[in-house]
């Protein structure tokens, strides 16, 4: 089973090359770059800005290679500006974009928090993907467990959680299939990309773990 948002065994889609790595990989373990009116890289998210598409993997370590090596304006042909906050824009965006996600998924009654909401939806096979906070006590998460065949997310932290099912703060959620679980399980992975230090956890400063 995959953790931190990613899937195991599941269709591509569209492949694009990395210009930090070279590799030809899915678009949902990339992101999309593309050069603005002032010859500044800005991050496309959300692949719907006009312009030729400039890729790079959604990990920290490839934008930051990117970066250095100046690969956006080897890709772009052209002299490029790039913004110091440029992997920060890219975490700020994915981050609002995983949170607006599961937001949607609550309203369609697709996603749900709380212990025992969650374990009830865990009991019954009606979750799809368990979602636990970075920051949650480890002995509180580790009472339940991700469904089989199903896909973890711990890259968000209590606060960032909350903000999607407007409360102050969540420990533990849970997405049922179907909807817009593929498309949150996709961004999340991304964003644990970016948050992942070399130890791994998905939350800031952390490392990603399987348990």
């Amino acid at each position: 089973m995959a953790r931190g948002g990613q899937r195991k065994d599941r269709d591509a889609g569209p492949e694009r090359r990395c210009i930090a790595t070279g590799e030809v990989r899915p678009k949902a373990g990339l992101i999309r770059f593309v050069v603005g009116p002032d010859a500044e890289i800005v991050p496309d998210v959300l692949e719907k800005l006009p312009g030729r598409g400039i890729w790079v993997g959604s990990e920290k370590s490839a934008l930051t290679l990117a970066v250095r090596k100046r690969l956006f304006s080897r890709a772009a042909k052209q002299s490029v500006s790039i913004p110091e906050t440029l992997i920060e824009q890219v975490e700020r965006q994915l981050l609002q974009r995983v949170i607006e996600l599961i937001a949607l998924s609550r309203k369609a009654g697709q996603a749900v928090a709380g212990y025992e909401k969650v374990r009830a939806w865990l009991d019954a096979g009606e979750a799809e993907v368990l979602i636990q906070a970075s920051d949650g006590s480890e002995r509180g998460k580790t009472k339940l467990r991700t469904p089989e065949d199903g896909q973890f997310i711990g890259c968000l932290t209590a606060q960032e959680l909350g903000l999607a099912f407007g409360r102050e703060h969540v420990i533990h959620a849970a997405l049922a299939a179907g909807g817009l679980t593929t498309r949150v399980v996709e961004d999340a992975a991304r964003l644990s990309g970016l948050r992942m230090t070399d130890g791994g956890d998905g939350a800031p400063g952390k490392d990603l773990k399987t348990r």
